[in-house]
């Protein structure tokens, strides 16, 4: 039966033009290629004051010298400016409005990379390999939240780290020491050619495809950054972790040393009885990612 009250709903929902998310995508694609986040670069130089091997520390040098060229003259950290990666959180009382909002998305990629003289590295069809000419279509994660806010997390990422990338679909009682072995294999595998020192994201549970999304979200985190609500034996397998594979040698451009990563981030999900996925998403020394609220 109804109350016979009729609602305004646009009264109660928060309208946002997708050309504002359009706008702000553009810019996110700019900036991030060329500035680390305040954590990334703090980690780096950090680790450049206590490698103690010469040519490692003579690499990590280099490397916040490139931080510093890059900031200055407004040109990419890397040449491999990388596939947009756009997680969206949606909130439940906006109304999205000007018209579609993957479009929206793609259209702010596209500008950014023409605008901002980004390497284009898209191409339309895995086989057939013809070039897009802007970079689209970006990857597109969305999710729908509480809420009347849209929040945009830009992490363009390189292949040269996401090629050395790998899911293992363990056996529940493979464990915790199945996912340090499958966690430090994949890092040993990748060695130099994913461009150490790497940040390395790890997702726990879930599915096949809900663990490697978990593990791309978990580079998001800040290095270092504790998440309270997580389980406690998640904090110490990251310190585990990060501390075997510094013990590698691989170290920074895989030329040896003490730093082969800057930080192991993990995440978890509830999963099946049967199943224990682990996913690893490695990310090489630019870790990109920028994130905006609207």
């Amino acid at each position: 039966m109804g109350t016979g009250v009729s609602v305004d709903w646009k009264i109660l929902m928060r309208e946002i033009d997708v050309k504002i998310i359009t706008e702000n995508i553009k810019e996110m694609c700019i900036s991030v290629n060329h500035r680390l986040s305040d954590d990334m670069e703090e980690a780096m130089r950090g680790a450049a004051k206590k490698e103690s091997c010469g040519r490692g520390r003579e690499v990590l040098d280099i490397l916040c010298k490139n931080l510093e060229v890059a900031g200055q003259e407004q040109i990419p950290i890397c040449q491999d400016t990388g596939m947009a990666v756009v997680f969206l959180e949606t909130g439940q009382d906006v109304h999205l409005t000007g018209g579609d909002l993957t479009e929206a998305v793609n259209e702010g990629v596209r500008q950014g990379y023409e605008e901002g003289y980004l390497r284009k590295s898209v191409v339309s069809d895995p086989v057939i390999r013809d070039n897009t000419g802007d970079n689209t279509p970006a990857v597109i994660h969305t999710e729908i939240v509480p809420g009347d806010r849209v929040k945009i997390t830009l992490a363009p990422k390189g292949f040269g780290s996401e090629n050395m990338s790998r899911i293992h679909m363990l056996k529940p009682a493979d464990g915790i020491e199945g996912i340090k072995e499958a966690v430090l294999r994949t890092v040993k595998e990748a060695g130099p050619n994913a461009c150490p020192p790497f940040v390395v994201g790890v997702g726990i549970g879930g599915d096949f495809e809900k663990c490697a999304i978990l593990a791309k979200k978990a580079l998001l985190r800040k290095v270092g950054e504790k998440n309270a609500d997580r389980p406690e034996y998640v904090g110490a397998l990251e310190r585990e972790l990060l501390e075997e594979i510094n013990k590698t040698g691989i170290g920074p451009a895989g030329l040896g040393g003490d730093t082969t990563a800057l930080g192991v981030n993990i995440e978890v999900f509830p999963t099946h009885i049967a199943g224990l996925p682990v996913a690893v998403s490695i990310c090489c020394h630019v870790n990109r990612h920028e994130t905006r609220v609207l």
